[in-house]
C-alpha cells in the first residue's frame, strides 16, 4: 500500500517524535487504512525489520501480522503491551472515547514509564483526539494533513492516463489540471478517487466542463462538517450596482492566490470587512467575490458556533477554522460578525470571549490562504482590535447607493428579468427612489413585474412608480440610526462608493 499519508510534515513530525525517544504518540488523522501501511512501513525502515509490529481495535483486539492473537479489551491490550520487551510499534485504533477513563490514563501513563528509552513506541490513530490534563505531558500529538497539491495532482493524473487508455478524449489544459486539483484540496485520498469516478463517469470527452462539478464537490465537505455552508455562487461582479472602489480593490487582487504571485513574493488578502447600512449589497458582494477570483465560498453560521449542537463552542469554532483552511485556497464568509465576535462577547469572560481571543489570533497569524469576507450592519459593535490593520486588508462602508449607483441597479435588475432597458428612463427612476437601497429597488422591479404579469401584459415605468409610490423606504423609517451609522463610519472605513461628480 501507499504511503501517502505520511506527507512532507508527518515525515519530519514522525522523525523528530522517534529521534527524540517519546513513547506515546497520537497521530489525528482521516486515512486510517494508509497511515496504518505508513507506520508499518516506517517500522521496518527503524527496526531492520526485526521488531514487531501489533494493532488493536474495538472489533479484531490485538492483531499482528494480519493474525489476532485471541480477542481483547482495551485495557487488557494495554497490559500485554507493557509486557512485551522486544522493540516495535504498537498502534490503537479506536482508543480516544476511552482517554477520559481513570483506569486507561494509569495503563497509558505506566507504558510511558514502560517504553521510555526501550525502543518500544505505542501510537494512536484516530481523526480528533481531546488529551485529558493528566496525559498532556505524557502524549505527542502530531496531525497528519490532507493530500497537497502534487499528490492530489498525482492522483489526477493517472486516473485520466487510464481514462485516455481506454479511449476518453481529454482535453484539459495544463492550468485546468491545476485548477482541478485546487478544487480537490480538503478530501483524503480515497474520496478524491471516489469524486474523480463519479464525475468522469460515461464522459466521452474530459475537458473544462469537468471543474464544475469538482467544485460542487465542496458542498460534502460542509454537509459533514455541520458549522459550514457551501454556498454556489451564480453571480457575478456585475450582478454588483456601483461600489467601485471595492470593485477596483477586488480587481487589483484577483491573481493574488496564483503560483505567479507567491513566486514575486506577494501575499494573498487576508481579508475585508463591509460594514453599512442594511440591503446595500454586502452579500451580494461576498458572492461576486467567489465568482470573480474563482475561489469557493464557506458561510460560517456564528449562531450554530454557539448552539452546542456540534459540540462547545470553542470546539466548534477551532474545527471550522481547521476544515476551511485544509481546502484553501477558499472564502470564510462571515455574515453580520458582530452577532457572533463583537464588544460584548469580548467582555463577557467566558465561551463568547474565548472565540473572540482565538478568531483574532488566528487572523493575525494564519498561514494558508483563506481569505475572511465579513459583513457587519451593527458596526458600532465590532470592537477596535477586529477593525485595525493587521486583520483585515481593508474595511469598506457601503452607503445608500448614490444617483449613479441606483441607476446601475435597476439596470442589473430590469435586465436580469428579460426587460428591454431603453423603454425605461432610469434617470426618473433614480430620482423617485432618493434614499432607497438595493433591495428596496430590487422588490420594486420584483412587486412590478407580478403586477404586469397579472394584467398579462409588458411591464412599463407606470408599474414601477405604482409600486414606489406604495413603499416606505428603509431611510425613513430608521433614519436616525442611517445617520448614525453614516457619522460613525465616517471616519473608519473606506468608501465603497466613488464619490458621485458634480453635474
Amino acid at each position: 500500500m501507499s504511503s501517502a499519508p505520511l506527507r512532507q510534515s508527518g515525515i519530519k513530525a514522525m522523525r523528530e517524535a522517534l529521534t527524540g525517544g517519546y513513547p506515546i504518540i497520537a497521530i489525528e488523522t482521516w486515512e486510517e487504512d494508509q497511515t496504518l501501511a505508513s507506520l508499518s512501513s516506517f517500522c521496518q525502515s527503524v527496526f531492520q525489520n526485526r521488531g514487531i509490529f501489533q494493532t488493536w481495535d474495538l472489533q479484531n483486539g490485538l492483531t499482528e501480522s494480519g493474525q489476532t492473537r485471541r480477542p481483547m479489551t482495551l485495557n487488557e491490550a494495554l497490559d500485554h503491551i507493557q509486557k512485551v520487551e522486544k522493540p516495535g510499534f504498537f498502534v490503537f485504533k479506536d482508543l480516544s472515547t476511552a482517554l477520559s477513563e481513570p483506569e486507561t490514563q494509569r495503563r497509558i501513563r505506566n507504558i510511558h514509564f514502560s517504553f521510555r528509552g526501550q525502543n518500544r513506541f505505542l501510537f494512536f490513530t484516530g481523526a480528533e483526539f481531546i488529551i485529558p490534563p493528566e496525559m498532556r505531558k505524557d502524549v505527542l500529538l502530531i496531525r497528519y494533513s490532507m493530500p497537497e497539491e502534487a499528490e492530489i495532482r498525482s492522483i489526477i493524473d493517472e486516473h485520466l492516463a487510464g481514462l485516455e487508455k481506454r479511449g476518453t478524449k481529454i482535453s484539459l489544459t495544463e492550468d485546468q489540471r491545476q485548477r482541478a486539483a485546487v478544487s480537490l484540496k480538503g478530501f483524503t485520498a480515497a474520496e478524491i478517487k471516489y469524486t474523480l469516478n463519479k464525475v468522469t463517469w460515461g464522459r466521452k470527452e474530459i475537458d473544462e466542463s469537468l471543474l464544475e462539478p469538482l467544485q460542487d464537490e465542496k458542498e460534502q465537505l460542509a454537509r459533514k462538517d455541520g458549522v459550514l455552508e457551501y454556498v454556489r455562487t451564480t453571480e457575478s461582479i456585475e450582478d454588483v450596482g456601483g461600489l467601485e472602489n471595492l470593485k477596483s480593490w477586488l480587481v487589483k487582487r484577483k491573481k493574488l492566490f496564483s503560483p505567479e504571485a507567491a513566486a514575486a513574493g506577494i501575499r494573498p488578502p487576508r481579508g475585508l470587512l463591509m460594514m453599512g447600512i442594511s440591503g446595500c449589497g454586502k452579500s451580494l458582494s461576498v458572492k461576486a467575490i467567489s465568482a470573480m477570483w474563482g475561489l469557493p465560498l464557506f458561510r460560517l453560521d456564528m449562531n450554530k458556533v454557539y448552539s452546542g449542537i456540534y459540540g462547545t463552542p470553542e470546539g466548534t469554532f477551532h474545527r471550522a477554522i481547521r476544515s476551511i483552511e485544509s481546502v484553501s485556497p477558499a472564502i470564510l464568509w462571515i455574515d453580520e460578525i458582530e452577532g457572533g465576535i463583537s464588544s460584548n462577547t469580548a467582555k463577557d469572560g467566558g465561551t463568547g470571549s474565548h472565540i473572540f481571543s482565538a478568531f483574532l489570533t488566528w487572523m493575525q497569524e494564519k498561514s494558508a490562504d483563506v481569505f475572511v469576507a465579513a459583513t457587519a450592519n451593527r458596526i458600532d459593535l465590532l470592537p477596535a482590535e477586529i477593525i485595525r490593520k493587521g486583520r483585515f486588508d481593508q474595511v469598506f462602508f457601503i452607503d445608500l447607493p448614490n444617483d449613479s449607483e441606483r441607476e446601475q441597479i435597476f439596470r442589473v435588475h430590469l435586465g436580469r428579468r428579460g426587460n428591454r432597458i431603453e423603454d425605461f428612463d432610469l434617470s426618473l427612476l433614480s430620482v423617485a427612489t432618493e434614499y432607497w437601497n438595493g433591495a428596496e429597488i430590487e422588490h420594486v422591479v420584483e412587486a412590478a413585474m407580478v403586477e404586469a404579469f397579472h394584467r398579462n401584459e409588458p411591464m412599463t415605468q407606470d408599474d414601477l412608480y405604482t409600486i414606489i409610490r406604495s413603499t416606505v423606504p428603509l431611510s425613513r423609517t430608521m433614519a436616525e440610526q442611517i445617520k448614525f451609522i453614516k457619522n460613525w463610519a465616517s471616519e473608519r472605513a473606506i468608501s465603497a462608493s466613488e464619490k458621485e461628480k458634480e453635474k
